[in-house]
């Protein structure tokens, strides 16, 4: 096991890895930009050092800095969190060549899996569902014409690296796919540093299933279930849960198995989520991997009693996996509400400044993950993400009865955040009945500001 691992990131999920970190006796060194001197999370670290400025570029997305404050600490690894540098094979490369275990998958699987494109036909060598598209990215418009015509519309331009909804458009006939085309390829340079993109079918109500894996170093890989992350705005997930609600188990079963049958053939060590959609024929298509660990992973720990961070942490020190498949049991219910310091009523405005107020709930079931006191002031310069709220029940009518009721005591201020419209959610009725798609909630939030 390590001795002593580097924490790249800041805030919720760096709080998250220190503690894991501890609990399995390794010294955990935190690094933090000017922005951040004061995130009280820094005094249970057994080193903090500053690496920049507040802008990430010059902080958290400085490779040259994170390795140097690895090298000034002695570190065994570097543990890259989600977001900032955490898909970067190049940084995964760098940390490899100067013998520093990056915590988290081979830069070779991380292209493999990151790159969308690659992703596809590794899955239909393993078998994975995938959506009818282009093979590789499109190069030209009348080459992606001819796509569309094939596989009919509408359909979606994605692009080939990174997410987040930049370099994608939806087009519904041949005029739209040739004015976006090249649009979308110069937004996926600016975002990514890639111009690539490819075309695949568009699903007009299709919800957001997603299945945590995990692999080893020898060969070892499990699923530990599914997620459903339908209710978003913008590409970006606000609620998530386990297990997906109303949908056949022998289906989801079966593709919860061919995500794991995906990472082994990509020799994946490390933990991973595969992202599929799936239609209103419960017919799923494989939308993307991510390679790190993802914002909404307590949900799937409340439901399995597996630590995901401290399994990543285990694997990449060359231990193999301590579970097997038949070892893996569903346990009740669980659900993810992301509290953001952004203002609902003015289109999600981000509210940084001092929060003075800061009353959590409590009692069974419930969970917070957030680095936030009483006094601590949000930064403008990064995610707006404060903390997540988690509860667990033994079914999901009465997980959502416990998150409503915690969010009544969540009480936060001056500033303002996601409370009020996580608490008007869980008494949304297409909600309750588990009948929402990935556009749902934009089409909710359109209708209630006319």
């Amino acid at each position: 096991m390590f001795q002593r691992v580097l924490i790249a990131n800041r805030g919720e999920i760096a709080l998250r890895i220190l503690r894991a970190c501890h609990e399995l006796g390794i010294e955990a060194v935190c690094v933090y930009s000017k922005a951040d001197r004061d995130a009280p999370y820094l005094r249970l670290a057994d080193r903090a050092i500053c690496i920049g400025d507040a802008p990430a570029r010059d902080s958290y997305l400085n490779i040259s800095r994170i390795i140097s404050a690895a090298e000034i600490a002695d570190v065994d690894a570097i543990h890259p969190g989600y977001g900032f540098l955490a898909e970067r094979a190049d940084f995964a490369e760098v940390c490899r060549d100067c013998r520093i275990e990056f915590i988290g998958p081979s830069p070779e699987a991380m292209r493999l899996l990151g790159d969308k494109v690659d992703a596809k036909r590794t899955a239909k060598q393993a078998r994975v569902p995938i959506f009818p598209g282009s093979e590789g990215a499109i190069e030209d418009e009348d080459e992606a014409v001819e796509v569309a015509r094939t596989i009919g519309y509408p359909v979606i331009i994605k692009a080939a690296a990174g997410g987040g909804g930049r370099g994608m458009r939806v087009c519904r006939n041949e005029a739209s796919l040739r004015s976006n085309i090249r649009a979308a390829q110069q937004e996926a340079l600016a975002a990514f540093g890639n111009g690539a993109v490819f075309i695949e079918k568009f699903l007009e109500r299709a919800r957001h299933i997603e299945v945590q894996v995990v692999g080893d170093k020898h060969g070892h890989a499990i699923h530990l279930f599914e997620r459903d992350c339908s209710m978003q705005r913008r590409h970006q997930k606000v609620i998530e849960e386990a297990p997906a609600p109303g949908v056949d188990r022998k289906k989801l079963n079966t593709v919860c198995e061919a995500a794991a049958r995906l990472i082994k053939t990509a020799n994946y060590a490390g933990a991973a989520t595969v992202e599929f959609l799936m239609d209103e024929d419960q017919n799923f298509s494989m939308l993307e991997v991510n390679t790190r660990v993802q914002v909404e992973h307590p949900v799937t720990e409340m439901v399995t009693g597996v630590d995901i961070v401290k399994l990543s942490i285990q694997v990449a020190a060359g231990e193999s996996l301590p579970l097997r498949q038949r070892d893996i049991r569903l346990d009740g219910h669980a659900i993810e509400c992301r509290i953001n310091a952004e203002d609902p009523d003015r289109d999600f405005m981000p509210c940084a400044g001092r929060i003075e107020r800061w009353e959590l709930p409590g009692g069974p079931g419930v969970r917070i993950d957030s680095h936030v006191v009483p006094g601590y002031r949000v930064p403008p310069n990064y995610d707006s993400m404060v903390g997540k709220l988690i509860v667990h029940a033994p079914d999901r009518p009465s997980a959502i009865r416990r998150m409503a009721r915690a969010l009544e005591e969540f009480e936060v201020g001056p500033i303002r955040t996601t409370i009020p419209l996580h608490r008007r959610l869980m008494q949304d009725g297409s909600f309750r009945q588990g009948g929402i798609d990935i556009h749902y909630l934009e089409r909710k939030l359109k209708q209630e500001t006319g």
